[in-house]
């Protein structure tokens, strides 16, 4: 055993990371369902005597401090393994957009978690890293699509974080919807009622474990006459959260229903302001880009279906 693995310290070297966006919700899945888009951050990591030096790029404007959400997350994961806290070296290349809906907290807290977690001999596994990145996250929909790919399903377990991963149909091509403007998470929560009539969770149970089905890579040879697009336009239907949140960004409100009234399946991204179309094919995903969405970046991607990938390296790159 090295020298400073025994004083629970980093060993030399350092860890590079890739990690995607995700989209939370989908309509009726609240703080459950979650898929991993094919849009990537990527970090890499490099233990230091001391110090701190955070080299960024992207558009968004993030600390280079410790308030940096992927120090925070690395000193949390050292601080439950019991390993010292080194001085870091951090270089980040944002691509997901901060702000919208696309698990850009999530990424940068599943990338610390996971760069700590690999540097120290990954003591904690997934089960520890989805554990401790949903406590400094919040909830689990966002990091447990992050640190798995695919699709995801999350609850909680007397208050452990649970998670089910799913690998999703490969005829799913998502295409994003992302507007200049930013959406706070606290205020977005903050306008949905304490309570909701029973009629309206009776709906979104059958929506929501439709919309986990008709997501699957599993023929729906069951559903009399629905092809998979219509199943899931059905499944993307709402009634807990967006009913509430879209009055607040009336741009989205109204790109979702016209992609919707061309048979499209789309619904907010997370708690906006972005909005998923969930088309199936190339030929539903062309007719959603060809939707006329002013003021939003219109972005096709693919699912992403292995989540966070951790590469050490030797020396810093």
């Amino acid at each position: 055993m090295e020298a400073a693995e025994q004083a629970g310290e980093p060993a030399a070297g350092g860890v590079r990371l890739r990690v995607p966006a995700s989209s939370a919700n989908l309509g009726p899945g609240f703080d459950a369902l979650g898929i991993a888009l094919g849009l990537y951050d990527e970090v890499s990591v490099h233990p230091t005597r001391s110090g701190l030096t955070i080299d960024v790029v992207g558009p968004d404007v993030v600390p280079a401090t410790e308030d940096h959400l992927v120090v925070r997350a690395i000193r949390a994961t050292f601080d439950e393994i019991g390993w010292a806290q080194p001085g870091l070296a951090l270089r980040c290349v944002n691509r997901i957009p901060h702000g919208r809906g696309l698990g850009s907290s999530a990424a940068a807290i599943v990338a610390g978690v996971a760069a700590a977690d690999t540097l120290a001999g990954s003591p904690l596994g997934p089960a520890g890293r989805l554990r401790l990145a949903t406590a400094i996250e919040g909830h689990p929909d966002n990091v447990a699509a992050a640190l798995l790919g695919g699709l995801t399903v999350a609850w909680f377990e007397a208050g452990v974080p649970q998670t089910l991963r799913v690998e999703p149909a490969g005829e799913v091509r998502p295409v994003l919807f992302v507007p200049s403007r930013r959406q706070s998470t606290e205020q977005a929560r903050g306008v949905l009622p304490e309570q909701v009539s029973h009629a309206d969770a009776a709906v979104n149970l059958g929506r929501a474990t439709l919309l986990a089905l008709a997501l699957s890579g599993a023929e729906p040879a069951v559903a009399v006459g629905a092809e998979r697009s219509r199943l899931l336009l059905a499944a993307t239907e709402d009634r807990l959260h967006q009913p509430y949140r879209l009055p607040l960004l009336p741009a989205s409100a109204d790109l979702v229903r016209r992609l919707r009234a061309e048979g499209i399946p789309a619904a907010l991204s997370g708690s906006g302001p972005s909005v998923v179309a969930l088309a199936v094919g190339g030929g539903q995903a062309a007719a959603a880009i060809g939707v006329a969405a002013p003021g939003f970046s219109v972005i096709p991607l693919t699912l992403d279906a292995e989540g966070v990938q951790v590469e050490t390296v030797d020396s810093r790159e």
